[in-house]
């Protein structure tokens, strides 16, 4: 079995100019860095505001193993059944238990290793669910029953929240990446224990833009403090994410660098 094993994390896709961005370039990435796992963030790839089947399979297709979800997993809620028909597409785990699909998912490679992938939401200037702590531990226990190769998800709002979720978690996971403010933060570093963390990963996407919404709506619905339709923007494109190489037989991150194609 090989010693380490490297795995990219595509930050929140974008409607459809993320979705063709990703299409464009994610198999070169995954050719230049040698990545043996690639997991993304898919929760705003339908136009915004959640995903579709049909961007499900489109991502598979491309590569992906795993997709994450965040606070908008369930606005296109016909998807319910669709989050219950693929293993590897989910959601945050502390969503109440009712809720259709599954907040981790553990995937063999070809090479027999296998990788944990856990999605939890904050709950710090977001909507009340489930304590995400309490939740990552009971993931943990059963991820750690196959692998110690833990890869967590960790969309929130709160950088403070992100923040100590990674230090609660320093030695028993891989890699925790912040997601949601669709904002890249240059804090990626490994921590004493070896777990690799960043704040917030960045979107992929449009950044000629207020976090993927065209400027004007954008500025309207602060202007107003009135509702206006989201429309994805479609101009100075980039994708965002982290490359991390993981020791197979720990579990501990060796080596992490934050990925922005093209660079700022």
């Amino acid at each position: 079995m090989q010693e380490t094993i490297n795995i990219l994390f595509v930050g929140d896709i974008i409607g459809a100019p993320g979705m063709e961005l990703v299409s464009n370039i994610l198999k070169s990435l995954v050719e230049k860095h040698k990545i043996d796992f690639c997991i993304a963030n898919g929760e705003n790839a339908a136009d915004g505001k959640g995903i579709e089947e049909n961007q499900v399979k489109q991502l598979f297709d491309l590569g992906v193993h795993v997709i994450t979800g965040g606070n908008h997993t369930f606005d296109r809620w016909d998807m319910r059944k669709v989050y219950g028909s693929y293993k590897n597409l989910i959601r945050p785990l502390n969503y109440p238990r009712e809720a259709a699909g599954n907040g981790f998912a553990i995937y063999e490679l070809k090479s027999g290793v296998k990788v944990g992938v856990i999605n939890a939401q904050g709950r710090t200037f977001m909507q009340p669910i489930d304590d995400p702590f309490r939740g990552v531990d009971w993931a943990l226990s059963k991820v750690n029953e196959q692998t110690k190769i833990a890869f967590i998800d960790f969309h929130a709002e709160a950088t403070a929240e992100k923040m100590a979720l990674g230090w609660y978690v320093d030695g028993r996971v891989s890699v925790l990446v912040g997601t949601h403010t669709h904002t890249p933060t240059a804090d990626a570093r490994i921590l004493p224990r070896g777990t690799a963390y960043i704040t917030d990963v960045g979107m992929t996407g449009p950044y000629d833009s207020v976090l993927g919404m065209k400027k004007d709506i954008a500025i309207k619905r602060f202007m107003t403090q009135t509702p206006h339709k989201y429309e994805t923007a479609v101009n100075e494109m980039r994708l965002c994410g982290v490359i991390a190489e993981v020791e197979v037989a720990t579990g501990k991150c060796l080596k992490f660098e934050q990925l922005i194609y093209p660079k700022f």
